[in-house]
C-alpha cells in the first residue's frame, strides 16, 4: 500500500525503534522461531521491532542476507538497514519479506497472534510512525494496527494519519488487495491512470497489483481505516 503525503509519503510500514524488549518478551519470541521456520503462528509481541523479527525469521530458515535480497529483488544494503532498525520497510517490502520468509507478512509487524477474535480498545492502540533510513528521514504519517493478537487473520486493518511533506515518490504494486475508508481530511488515490478525490465516508477497493499511491489532497492531514489483503506466503 503506497501511501504518500502532498508530494509523497512512503509504504505504509511498521516502525518500532525505541522499544526495548525484556529478556523474558526475547526468550519466549526466540522460542516461537523455530514454529514460525515451520509455518505455524508467531507470537504476538508487539515489544519485538520489526526489524529483529526479520533477522529471526531469516536466520531461523538459514539464510544469509544476500539470500534474501536474491529472494526478494532488495539491495543487500536495504535489508540491512531494516533488521539493524535504521530504516522501515514499507508495506510493499514486508509483503516481498513475507513471501520470501514463506510466512504470513503481518507476522513481521506484530507478531501472529493466538487468538481467535481480538479487541484493541481505544487507548491501548499504538501509534507508530516511521523513517526511510538512518538519516532519519520522515515521511510524515503514523499508523496503528487494530488486530494484533488475531490468530491466522488474512487481513491486516489499520488506522493511518497522513501528513502533508515534500519529496517525489512513484506508485508502488505488491500482491493483494486494499479497502480504503476515509474517516477525516480529503485524500488522492491514484490507481493506475485514474485519480480519485475521497472525502470523510467515501472509500476505495482496489487489487494492489495495480500501481497506486494515497496521499492528502491539499495541505490538510488525513485520517483512513486500511484493510489490507495479501494471500497467504
Amino acid at each position: 500500500m503506497a501511501l504518500k503525503g502532498e508530494n509523497g509519503h512512503h509504504d505504509l510500514m511498521s516502525q518500532m525503534q525505541g522499544m526495548e524488549g525484556n529478556n523474558s518478551r526475547e526468550d519466549d519470541f526466540l522460542a516461537g522461531v523455530d514454529a514460525v521456520a515451520a509455518g505455524q503462528e508467531a507470537p504476538a509481541d508487539p515489544a519485538i521491532p520489526v526489524g529483529r523479527r526479520i533477522r529471526q525469521f531469516r536466520e531461523a530458515k538459514g539464510l544469509s542476507l544476500e539470500d534474501l535480497a536474491q529472494r526478494t529483488g532488495l539491495p543487500v544494503e536495504m535489508l540491512s538497514e531494516v533488521e539493524n532498525e535504521t530504516a522501515s520497510p514499507p508495506l510493499g517490502v514486508l509483503v516481498k519479506l513475507g513471501k520470501a520468509l514463506d510466512m504470513r507478512w503481518g507476522a513481521l509487524i506484530s507478531g501472529g497472534g493466538d487468538r481467535s477474535y481480538t479487541v484493541v480498545r481505544t487507548k491501548d492502540r499504538q501509534k507508530m510512525s516511521r523513517q526511510a533510513s538512518q538519516k532519519g528521514t520522515t515521511y510524515g504519517y503514523t499508523y496503528e494496527t487494530l488486530a494484533p493478537h488475531k490468530t491466522n487473520r488474512s487481513m491486516e486493518p489499520f488506522i493511518v494519519t497522513l501528513q502533508p511533506t515534500g519529496g517525489e515518490a512513484a506508485p508502488s504494486a505488491h500482491d493483494g488487495q486494499e479497502f480504503i475508508y476515509v474517516l477525516d481530511g480529503v485524500m488522492e488515490a491514484l490507481v493506475d491512470d485514474a485519480v480519485e478525490i475521497l472525502s470523510p465516508g467515501d472509500s476505495i477497493y482496489y487489487d494492489s497489483t495495480v500501481p497506486h499511491l494515497l496521499r492528502p489532497h491539499g495541505n490538510q492531514p488525513v485520517q483512513i481505516l486500511a484493510v489490507i489483503y495479501s494471500p497467504d506466503k
